[in-house]
């Protein structure tokens, strides 16, 4: 990534003149000569990249640490109200909207019958006791979730909202006509018959784990030990019981049904022995051309947002948030993966400049940048980032270039070659070639 580049993305979703204007829509300035609400926007994001946490106390420092005017700590803290959660509303849809405009990285199997995977997930947030009332969690403490959209292609999330922990993952998830083209790679928490009936209803490809309690029927076994023959529609516990279907070491793909009449859902079932946990069944509706373990490497990229769900919470500080007003609390969730997005999209936009050339091999020499690691670099640079946005011209281009420099070097993944994630593998970056010592001779000869 190029300065230009870095400094074009920052500019597209941190404009001044974006910012102010969602400051004055909002009435955050409204008549209080001591606010600096432009510096406190960007105080947010810095301080939930910074290190020091989400806290109210930590966008405070850093306000100040920008230059901003000094004011007592009671005044500072009534600016954390609902004008600057919808400020920071405006900050994270100019995010996302940006996120949406990028293209997907999806070379070979990731790509071939989908226009983008994703995936959906939660996180918890322990909050104060104060907002138990708005935000009951599962016990007798305050919490609310994070629900994120991530994609696969991008590699970020591209929708998210909140809401009381208390309340089941399942009801947050409904798949329409916006969906069709995509693929999902849904958890067993998210999965119902009922979902995997939208996702054939609106052309949705999916995988996922097949639950202990849905009893699929096998209508036909395309690949597979079978000892005997079955009649179509024989349940499938009743046919491993019985060794009609054998788990010898092979994989298994069959075609199976759930269901009667009307509200049949036909799809196909696939089985992968793995060294440590046995078998491992999953669902899908992708075409026969995706071999069973094809399917188990796509759903195995499902790990993804749970590496970003650690992004938000351990580089942005999600899971520190201390403050005892709802909106404070929004506003500071929206700094916490606004900060996360950023850091992947940098990672994003590296792997798209760096990925083969139309009609060369497929493979990756080059190291990816771990968004991590992209995330963990903003934070030490955090207030030169803040302050490259008040510079013109030259100075600027410099100062741009060298944060662009810096970010790409620190940003590199240490494993990219001894341990690719699947999803890097998938993306071209090969696992190494298992290395063999040269054996030593039995025998001595002496000169």
């Amino acid at each position: 990534m190029q300065g230009e580049e870095l400094q074009d993305m920052m500019q597209a979703i941190l404009p001044d003149d974006a910012l102010m204007a969602l400051v004055r829509e909002a009435n955050l300035q409204q008549r209080e000569r001591k606010l600096d609400a432009l510096t406190l926007v960007r105080a947010a994001l810095v301080a939930a990249a910074g290190g020091s946490g989400g806290r109210e106390a930590a966008v405070m420092r850093k306000y100040f640490e920008m230059g901003a005017q000094k004011v007592v700590r009671g005044g500072f803290y009534a600016w954390f109200n609902p004008a600057l959660e919808r400020v920071l509303e405006g900050v994270r849809d100019r995010a996302l909207a940006y996120v949406g405009a990028q293209s997907v990285d999806l070379p070979g199997i990731l790509g071939a019958h989908v226009r983008d995977w994703h995936i959906v997930d939660s996180t918890t947030v322990r909050l104060e006791d104060a907002l138990f009332a708005e935000y009951p969690g599962a016990g007798d403490y305050a919490a609310l979730k994070v629900h994120k959209r991530y994609s696969v292609g991008i590699g970020t999330t591209v929708a998210y909202h909140v809401s009381p922990a208390r309340e089941h993952d399942a009801t947050h998830l409904t798949v329409d006509a916006s969906w069709r083209g995509l693929g999902l790679l849904v958890d067993l928490g998210y999965a119902s018959l009922g979902l995997l009936r939208a996702c054939r209803e609106h052309e949705v490809r999916f995988v996922t784990r097949l639950k202990d309690n849905w009893k699929p029927k096998v209508d036909h076994l395309a690949r597979g030990t079978l000892t005997r023959t079955f009649f179509a529609g024989s349940d499938l516990d009743a046919l491993l019981e019985a060794e009609t279907i054998v788990l010898d070491g092979k994989v298994i793909d069959a075609d199976v049904h759930f269901g009667t009449g009307a509200s049949t859902l036909t799809c196909r079932l696939v089985a992968v022995p793995t060294p440590e946990k046995g078998y491992r069944f999953y669902l899908t509706n992708l075409p026969a051309a995706v071999g069973p373990r094809q399917v188990s490497d796509l759903y195995r990229v499902r790990w993804e947002i749970e590496c970003d769900n650690k992004i938000d919470k351990s580089c942005s500080h999600l899971d520190e948030i201390k403050a005892e007003k709802g909106s404070a609390v929004r506003a500071l969730v929206h700094a916490s993966v606004v900060s996360s997005v950023i850091a992947c999209l940098i990672a994003h936009r590296h792997r798209l400049a760096t990925r083969p050339a139309e009609g060369a091999p497929a493979i990756r020499t080059q190291p990816p940048l771990h968004p991590r690691a992209v995330a963990l670099a903003i934070a030490s640079a955090a207030q030169s980032i803040a302050a490259a946005f008040t510079l013109r011209g030259e100075a600027a281009r410099r100062d741009w270039d060298r944060l662009a420099a810096y970010l790409v070097h620190l940003g590199k993944d240490p494993n990219w070659r001894a341990k690719p994630s699947i999803l890097d593998q998938l993306r071209g970056w090969p696992l190494p070639a298992l290395s063999r010592k040269p054996r030593r001779s039995s025998t001595h000869t002496a000169n």
